[in-house]
């Protein structure tokens, strides 16, 4: 039986399993991402379980919130989660197809991760808070400056398979088109630099830039909403790592629905991450914070690899 043909009706438990997955082990790469910062430190540091141990308390514990803090500021973390959680269930994670069928479509996905943006910076706005106010205006910019990189990648991606669904694709790049390896290579250099800065990783944590906005957006937060907000802070890296491995690396994904090949298409996943985590924590302890103003200098060089992708695209054509 092939996958891709199957009816996406069908497939809606593996998309909540595989959701709830990527939910639980968030914190688990999280966590591996600060033992391997440690040990570039030449420090002990953590365990790699201690953002579970951390997010348990906190859930423990009572939130505060600031007395001009808003419904915005309340709920964000419930919807920054939740957002992310619809965006995991539609993901080519251990299978070919997007699970979601339709649903799991290119443009749907480039708005919810825009959503989620906005309730992150727009709680920030929301506290009268200077530090938290600062980070939300620079997180709003720095979406300004990588949407269109991550949006112009992707789109000349879907441009060489034909159709903005994740499975076609996937299973495009999975057939690697030799008359389009240029585009491809470029598109996902494009792609592989706006993951790495929506990922929020040095040098571009500049909202939550611990040593001159005390956490930003974050600062206010505390006691269960912060334990919810920093699970999903640990998805939204998972999840957009997930979305570029999916599309530019799909080897090992599963194309029939059998106990063998999902199994093997879990393990390599986790390989998969594991390896991409631990590059990201090369690259992040290999460089220093950037000045914000300088930050639109940098993100210009993403832009033009996602540009010369389509113009070899076009040229192709």
């Amino acid at each position: 039986m092939n996958f891709p043909s199957l009816l996406a009706g069908s497939l809606w438990p593996l998309a909540l399993v595989q959701a709830v997955a990527l939910l639980a082990v968030a914190p688990l790469f999280a966590g591996f991402s600060r033992v391997m910062r440690a040990r570039m430190h030449n420090r002990r540091g953590p365990g790699v379980l201690q953002e579970y141990r951390d997010i348990a308390k906190l859930l423990q514990r009572q939130s505060v919130a600031p007395a001009a803090a808003g419904m915005a500021f309340r709920s964000m973390p419930y919807l920054l989660t939740g957002g992310l959680l619809v965006i995991a269930t539609a993901l080519p994670v251990v299978t070919l197809a997007s699970p979601m069928g339709a649903a799991g479509d290119l443009i749907t996905i480039i708005y919810l991760f825009a959503v989620v943006r906005f309730v992150f910076a727009i709680a920030g706005l929301d506290t009268g808070s200077t530090f938290t106010g600062i980070g939300a205006s620079r997180e709003a910019v720095l979406g300004v400056l990588v949407e269109p990189i991550l949006l112009l990648g992707l789109w000349v991606a879907a441009l060489v398979a034909g159709s903005t669904s994740l499975g076609a694709i996937t299973a495009r790049v999975l057939h690697w088109p030799l008359s389009s390896s240029l585009t491809l290579v470029l598109a996902g250099l494009a792609c592989a630099f706006a993951t790495y800065i929506e990922m929020g990783k040095l040098p571009f944590d500049m909202a939550e830039a611990e040593q001159e906005l005390q956490e930003g957006p974050l600062t206010e937060y505390s006691g269960a909403a912060l334990g919810i907000l920093k699970i999903g802070i640990s998805l939204k890296q998972l999840v957009v790592l997930q979305l570029f491995l999916g599309l530019f690396f799909p080897f090992g994904m599963a194309g029939h629905l059998t106990p063998l090949a999902l199994l093997t298409a879990v393990i390599v996943c986790l390989l998969k991450l594991l390896i991409a985590v631990f590059v990201v924590a090369l690259i992040e302890n290999s460089v220093a914070r950037l000045r914000f103003l300088k930050t639109s200098r940098t993100t210009w060089a993403g832009f033009g690899l996602a540009f010369l992708a389509l113009v070899s695209w076009l040229v192709a054509g």
